[in-house]
């Protein structure tokens, strides 16, 4: 058994003791690479944690990397009491759970699916139209109806909580963005492997009671989420027009690709948004970064923008650094 194998199995055997064990309080931090040949998990939100580990557990298991941050986020879609990803997520104001996704990988190829309804698992279909078609983005309708023809089976469900709160909403049909409140917190993961292989994903159930049709930066390739395998990847979280308005994801791996360190490229990105947008009060972004080496780091509008981070050290919750103090 080789070392990598073997600093996999330790970590590994760290996620089954998890669920019975507190995960440590968020601490902001500042990452250094690692060495050579250690893989680095990056999720954003608490959320984030059960995703990394499930990638832990895939990269262990001699897995890929794009299989490691597909199933990750997976474990997040098909968690029913999320609100903000999967079908467990809020409705649109027309009483539709719409989901969006996408992935990228080394290589930069690249699948997308918007506006999707009645499938359990929208990242393994963007995956599919990566791998199966010509195209990066299939949305509505028609990638509803390819999903079908590929294999994907349709799941239909009603949460009768999530359709009485929908209800309540529509009386005044009023949207109040309150930054952290579980509203619009995209799972987007980011990973790089043994080999130095970087690959990402990013889905969404999207801004709660967003106009029917809305789509937000999730399933965007280079807004929600980019990947370069020369340089890094990153990943977004929050009000999505605000990060497509400045190609946020884009932004940060290019920053990096000049020799910014993480952090200080995701502090930039959202400087640029607060700079550019006028007035954003309650409206959160956060970004993630993850550098070839294994350098990681992030960044947000508001504090309390959380993620999980899996490496050779273990698994573990972490705080960015932001540029506004929220006080609700």
């Amino acid at each position: 058994m080789d070392n990598d194998r073997r600093r996999f199995l330790r970590i590994t055997s760290t996620a089954a003791v998890a669920a019975a064990v507190p995960w440590p309080r968020p601490a902001v931090a500042r990452a250094a690479p690692l060495p050579p040949g250690s893989p680095v998990v990056i999720s954003t939100w608490d959320h984030g944690l059960d995703a990394n580990s499930k990638a832990w557990q895939v990269l262990g298991a001699g897995g890929s990397v794009l299989d490691a941050v597909v199933e990750g986020v997976a474990v997040v879609e098909n968690d029913l009491t999320n609100r903000s990803v999967g079908q467990g997520g809020r409705p649109d104001r027309d009483g539709h759970v719409t989901l969006d996704a996408c992935v990228q990988d080394h290589e930069g190829r690249a699948g997308s699916v918007a506006f999707v309804e009645h499938f359990a698992n929208p990242v393994r279909i963007a995956r599919a139209v990566m791998e199966r078609t010509p195209h990066v983005m299939l949305v509505g309708e028609g990638a509803e109806r390819w999903a079908r023809e590929n294999g994907f089976t349709e799941r239909r469900i009603t949460l009768p909580g999530v359709q009485a709160e929908w209800k309540e909403w529509a009386v005044k049909s009023e949207y109040k963005p309150v930054a952290n409140i579980e509203n619009h917190d995209t799972i987007g993961q980011l990973a790089v492997d043994t080999q130095g292989r970087l690959a990402g994903s990013c889905t969404t159930s999207g801004m709660a009671y967003k106009i029917h049709g809305r789509v937000g930066d999730s399933p965007i390739i280079g807004a929600g989420l980019f990947v370069d395998g020369e340089v890094g990847a990153a990943c977004a979280t929050g009000t999505g027009e605000l990060v497509i308005r400045v190609a946020g994801s884009h932004t940060v791996v290019e920053l990096m690709r000049q020799g910014v360190d993480p952090t200080e490229a995701c502090r930039q990105a959202v400087d640029r948004i607060v700079r550019r947008s006028g007035n954003i009060d309650g409206h959160q972004v956060g970004f993630l970064a993850l550098r070839a080496d294994g350098a990681f780091g992030a960044y947000s509008i508001y504090n309390g923008f959380t993620y999980a981070v899996s490496d050779a050290s273990g698994h573990r919750l972490l705080e960015s650094g932001h540029v506004r103090r929220w006080k609700p």
